[in-house]
């Protein structure tokens, strides 16, 4: 479809703006089958690799039909690339939209402490930590970084907790 090509275009236009230095921007597509481009909507799912090997992402989706007013193809990559600069700007190991899945990981994880350094805490992730708490009975010591000096973004955050050494359930008890 033609909106494919529009999505990379306007994304690789907005890129070179802000971030000259990156390599050409090239999207991947995946067909699983050749009836999945007769849906009446499309998305974009952008993924940038930082130089240590972090991967932040972000995503968009168009209006589902009859709600609300239709997207443009170039409006959804501008807006999407747009929410991939944040998330590089909001740093930290894991983007914002995956801090609530690795902090359940550290608190079901080994009996040992864990560390992670996320950007800033949204509001789901605070709202997910209360229910980690009331749960599992797990704190978590937050001490903010700040890299004033070496322009790093925005604000960090380390988290650090003991697991409670959750272990699989599918093995049989003897």
């Amino acid at each position: 479809p033609p909106w494919l090509s529009r999505f990379g275009y306007f994304c690789q236009r907005f890129k070179s703006k802000y971030i000259p230095f990156l390599p050409k921007l090239t999207p991947q597509f995946l067909l699983c089958t050749h009836l999945s481009f007769r849906s009446p909507g499309f998305g974009l799912f952008l993924v940038a690799e930082t130089t240590n090997g972090t991967f932040l992402s972000a995503e968009l989706a168009s209006n589902p039909q009859g709600q609300g007013a239709a997207v443009l193809p170039e409006d959804l990559g501008v807006n999407c690339a747009k929410l991939l600069l944040e998330e590089i700007h909001r740093g930290g190991c894991v983007d914002s939209i995956n801090q609530s899945l690795i902090l359940l990981l550290m608190t079901l994880g080994q009996q040992d402490v864990s560390k992670v350094l996320l950007g800033p805490l949204s509001p789901y992730t605070i709202e997910f930590l209360r229910h980690l708490r009331s749960y599992f009975q797990v704190m978590f010591k937050i001490e903010t970084k700040s890299f004033e000096d070496e322009r790093k973004g925005g604000e960090k955050v380390l988290m650090t907790c003991v697991g409670i050494g959750f272990s699989n359930l599918s093995k049989t008890v003897r």
